[in-house]
């Protein structure tokens, strides 16, 4: 059984296995006929995840999901190479761990103090290409990965606002509900830093023109 959350009431609402297959079917409709990837890229477990995101809300569902089938037809995450990003990937600053958690899920760790290069546009892609990855090595039944962010050796000047920027809108729109843990490894001496870099990224992101 899954819930979600009634906005207007700030109570629970369940949903019985036979209620969520309705809305998925109801949300499929809404997309239209779809072909080759996409189709494959729709199938249930990931059109509840886009519903999940939304609280079963299907037209908000709808616009998200159009929105980054939209996204995959231009970026064609799918399509991005090795040989497209490996010198991204010198330093080792994001890559797939060679274990899983307890509960089986694909751990993905990433060490922004071993920035490498000064491209968005790579490190955007090095991203996208590290995530769909993650999600191919995911075991059968479980839709969720863990994130071990290593910030040691990490300075403000060594992440873009802009990619964070970025990277924050294609991680919660094209790829939601697929983190199920983040764990962060804040060394003392670089805390004040983060925290005031966080702020001053939070502030930029947030202040009206």
């Amino acid at each position: 059984m899954l819930s979600k959350k009634n906005g207007a009431k700030g109570q629970e609402t369940r949903l019985s296995p036979a209620e969520e297959q309705a809305k998925i079917n109801e949300l499929r409709a809404l997309l239209g006929p779809l072909t080759g990837k996409l189709l494959l890229f729709c199938s249930d477990a990931s059109l509840a995840r886009f519903l999940r995101a939304r609280n079963w809300n299907i037209k908000k569902a709808a616009k998200m999901l159009k929105e980054t089938l939209k996204w995959r037809l231009q970026y064609k995450p799918d399509e991005i190479r090795w040989e497209d990003v490996a010198h991204e990937a010198e330093t080792g600053k994001i890559y797939r761990a060679n274990y899983v958690d307890k509960y089986g899920r694909t751990v993905l760790v990433m060490r922004p103090g071993f920035q490498n290069t000064t491209s968005s546009k790579g490190q955007i892609k090095y991203l996208v290409y590290c995530m769909e990855n993650a999600i191919l090595n995911l075991p059968p039944e479980q839709e969720q990965m863990v994130w071990l962010i290593d910030f040691k050796g990490w300075s403000a000047g060594t992440i873009s606002v802009k990619v964070t920027r970025e990277t924050a809108h294609i991680l919660q729109g094209c790829y939601p509900e697929t983190l199920g843990l983040a764990i962060l490894y804040i060394h003392p001496r670089y805390s004040n830093h983060f925290f005031r870099w966080s702020n001053h990224s939070w502030n930029r992101r947030h202040t009206r023109k």
